[in-house]
């Protein structure tokens, strides 16, 4: 097995060091990315959040006048709350052939990668530039990558691709399903136990839309709504979190839900969701206001991320299967930032160091192989950027 760089290593030892959990800031991180860049003479853009307390970072390797290729990550993670893991996991522990860590597979390797390898892109000159975007806030909603694409429609020349480094083990995907953040809150009346019929009690209403959710999941897995390239091949909708409630004897006043869908075709995401606010409303809410006419349900889309949908003459997928020496794509059930690059006019494909299986799990790990195997796609990269003939490639592919 081929090793990777001890500046790689180190590189994702220092990234999975800051905990940027997304509920934290993340600017100690982004900092220091910045600094080490200005230390190799690359300027950097930092892209604030509305509080000023995260930041995106935009970099460009190589020539300013013509659109290059992005390399695409996001800085956040997601919690270890709860989670029994062995070791700390804003160290990384090697055990045999594997990194364990908070990020090491989603996704501070591939930045670490990118970040090890600013010298060598440096070494030379090269025809087509680079360009690091870093993102914060990917974890809760994609939210972060709406800046990156609003700097670059400012100013200086359209990318010409982006390469999302999120965890496909090296392989080329090119398509994966949409993400539709939602809340719900359920708002009943509080009563006693024993007195059900004055009362509201919101957990058993939001237990009765929960069940609904799962009548139409049943309806969605039929095989006239299936895609067979991804895992599971049907839309998904899932209820993640459920708080309400103050004590056995009360009924609940209030209840929310943080729940999700993820769609194997466009159009499943609206008609889902007004299918749900549509059985709030004409099915729960009559009974409720019954009892209390100030009782109710809201529910509201707090983020989406866009399906990759596969494109035809897709220069991001034709590059990066030349690079990994691969004749497939794949598609996957997970969301990245790939979808809303290509939203925003920069064809994109994802493709990077990790299994998705490894992500959100107490200890979190990645194969050194991967990390391995990033590379050497990094430094294929850098190589086809020199060439003379990259930009005419580029150019011919879109």
């Amino acid at each position: 097995m081929t090793s990777p760089s001890q500046a790689s290593l180190d590189w994702i030892a220092r990234l999975v060091g800051f905990d940027t959990t997304s509920r934290l800031s993340n600017l100690n991180l982004i900092d220091d990315i910045a600094a080490y860049l200005a230390q190799h003479g690359v300027a950097s853009e930092k892209i604030f959040d509305a509080t000023g307390k995260k930041a995106n970072l935009y970099a460009t390797i190589g020539p300013k006048d013509v659109g290059g290729i992005v390399l695409s990550g996001h800085t956040d993670v997601v919690p270890v709350d709860g989670q029994p893991w062995t070791s700390d996991p804003f160290k990384v522990i090697q055990r045999g052939e594997r990194l364990f860590g908070r990020g090491t597979s989603d996704m501070k390797s591939f930045i670490a990668l990118c970040l090890a390898l600013l010298p060598e892109m440096l070494e030379k000159p090269l025809s087509v530039p680079l360009h690091f975007a870093f993102s914060y806030d990917e974890e809760v909603g994609c939210i972060g990558v709406h800046g990156i694409i609003e700097f670059i429609n400012r100013g200086g020349p359209m990318p010409k691709l982006a390469i999302i480094g999120e965890p496909t083990d090296m392989q080329v995907v090119n398509a994966h399903k949409s993400v539709c953040a939602c809340n719900t809150t359920v708002r009943g009346f509080e009563a006693h136990s024993s007195a059900t019929h004055q009362g509201v009690n919101a957990i058993q209403m939001a237990a009765e839309l929960i069940a609904e959710m799962n009548r139409i999941q049943v309806e969605y897995q039929k095989p006239e709504h299936r895609d067979a390239r991804f895992e599971p091949p049907y839309t998904t909708i899932t209820v993640g979190e459920i708080h309400g409630g103050t004590a056995r004897n009360i009924l609940a006043r209030e209840c929310r839900l943080a729940w999700d869908i993820r769609s194997v075709k466009p159009e499943h995401d609206t008609v889902i969701l007004d299918a749900v606010k549509r059985y709030a409303a004409e099915t729960l809410e009559p009974r409720m206001k019954k009892i209390r006419p100030e009782t109710g349900i809201d529910t509201e889309m707090v983020a989406f991320a866009p399906a990759l949908l596969p494109a035809e003459r897709n220069p991001a997928e034709t590059l990066a299967l030349k690079l990994a020496g691969q004749n497939q794509t794949h598609a996957v059930s997970y969301g990245t930032e790939a979808g809303i690059f290509q939203i925003g006019g920069v064809p994109a494909v994802v493709c990077g160091p990790g299994n998705i299986r490894e992500a959100h799990k107490p200890d979190e790990y990645i194969e050194i192989s991967q990390v391995a195997e990033g590379e050497a796609f990094l430094r294929r990269l850098i190589a086809f950027c020199r060439e003379p003939g990259s930009r005419s490639f580029l150019e011919q592919a879109a």
